[in-house]
C-alpha cells in the first residue's frame, strides 16, 4: 500500500490532513503554477505583457505559459533520461535546448498544443529578466510572503534535496529541473493553491485570465481525469465526482504529487496529495478520495 501524504483545506477554512503535512517533497511541476502566478503579477504591476513578442518575437509569454509555442520538451529525449539515471551533473542551459531544438520547433507559435520544460524555462527567465529579480525572490515576495508560508524554498543543490521526503532525494540534482524545482511540505503546497484561489494572490481580472482554459479531451486511462485542458500553469478540468479540477501534478524520480482546487464541491476544497513510485494518477486519485469526504 502507498504511503499517502496529504492535506485540504475548504472555503470555510476546514483542515484535514492524512500521513504527514509536514514531510518536505520536490514539488516538480507544480513550479509551473508558481511561475504563471508570479507572470501574471507582474503583468498587472505592468513589467511584463502576456501577449508582446519575446525572443525575437517568436512567440509570447502568455504562449509559454499555456504550453502552445510550439517548443519540443527534453522528457523526450533519452540522452537526458540516461544523465539523470547516471548522477551526472547537469547540462549547461545551452547543451540542453541544442539537444531539445535540434529538430526544430513542432508548430507555429499558437498552431497547437504540446507541453514543455523548456517553454517553462523561457519563461521564468523572461520574467527574471523583466523584473531584475530572481525566481526565488519572485516567489517570497508574491506568494510565500503574502500568505505566511514558510516551507517553500527553490532547490538549487543535491545538498538541499537530500533532506527531502523522497527516495531518489540523496542523488537527484535539481538543475536537471530546467525551469526550477520548488520544495516544501504537503501543507503549504495546498495553502498556496488556496491562496490563490482565494483572490489573495492576484486580482479578479489575472485570476479569471489564469484560468482560460484550452480545452483538450475526455478521459485518461489510469487517472480520474474525465475532461482535460490547460490554462496558464494550472491543468484544468474535471475528475468525475469531484467536478471541476484546477491545479497541477507534478512527478520526478521516485515521487509524485497532486495540487488541486475543486470548487464544484457543496464547499469549495483544495488540496494536496504526495506519495512514492512515478504514477500521477495515484496521487491525483487519492486527493479526490479525500476532498469528496470533506467537500
Amino acid at each position: 500500500m502507498p504511503e499517502f501524504h496529504s492535506y485540504c483545506i475548504s472555503a470555510s477554512g476546514e483542515e484535514r490532513s492524512e500521513g504527514d503535512a509536514d514531510a518536505r517533497f520536490p514539488y516538480w511541476s507544480f513550479t509551473k503554477t508558481a511561475i504563471a502566478i508570479c507572470a501574471l503579477k507582474l503583468h498587472e504591476n505592468g513589467a511584463v505583457d502576456l501577449d508582446r513578442g519575446i525572443d525575437g518575437g517568436a512567440y509570447t509569454l502568455r504562449q509559454l505559459l499555456s504550453h502552445t509555442a510550439g517548443l519540443p520538451d527534453y522528457g523526450a529525449l533519452k540522452a537526458y533520461h540516461d544523465a539523470v539515471a547516471a548522477g551526472d551533473q547537469p547540462w549547461s542551459r545551452d547543451r540542453l535546448l541544442s539537444a531539445t531544438l535540434a529538430n526544430g520547433m513542432l508548430f507555429a507559435p499558437g498552431e497547437g498544443w504540446s507541453y514543455s520544460n523548456v517553454g517553462y524555462m523561457l519563461a521564468k527567465e523572461h520574467i527574471e529578466a523583466a523584473s531584475g529579480r530572481s525566481f526565488a525572490q519572485l516567489v517570497a515576495d508574491f506568494i510565500t510572503a503574502p500568505l505566511g508560508l514558510t516551507s517553500i524554498t527553490l532547490a538549487t543543490t543535491r545538498e538541499q534535496f537530500a533532506r527531502l521526503h523522497c527516495a531518489a532525494a540523496s542523488t537527484y540534482h535539481p538543475g536537471w529541473v530546467y525551469h526550477g524545482c520548488l520544495t516544501g511540505n504537503v501543507r503549504d503546497a495546498a495553502r498556496l493553491l488556496h491562496g490563490l484561489f482565494s483572490g489573495n494572490l492576484l486580482n479578479a481580472t489575472s485570476l479569471a485570465d489564469m484560468q482560460v482554459t484550452r480545452r483538450l479531451g475526455g478521459a485518461l486511462a489510469g487517472r480520474p481525469w474525465t475532461e482535460c485542458g490547460y490554462a496558464l500553469g494550472l491543468m484544468s478540468g474535471a475528475m468525475g465526482e469531484s467536478g471541476r479540477s484546477v491545479g497541477h501534478s507534478g512527478g520526478g524520480p521516485s515521487c509524485v504529487n497532486a495540487v488541486y482546487h475543486f470548487p464544484d464541491l457543496r464547499e469549495a476544497v483544495t488540496g494536496a496529495c504526495f506519495t512514492g513510485g512515478h504514477d500521477e494518477g495515484v496521487a491525483e486519485t487519492e486527493l479526490t478520495r479525500r476532498v469528496l469526504s470533506m467537500g
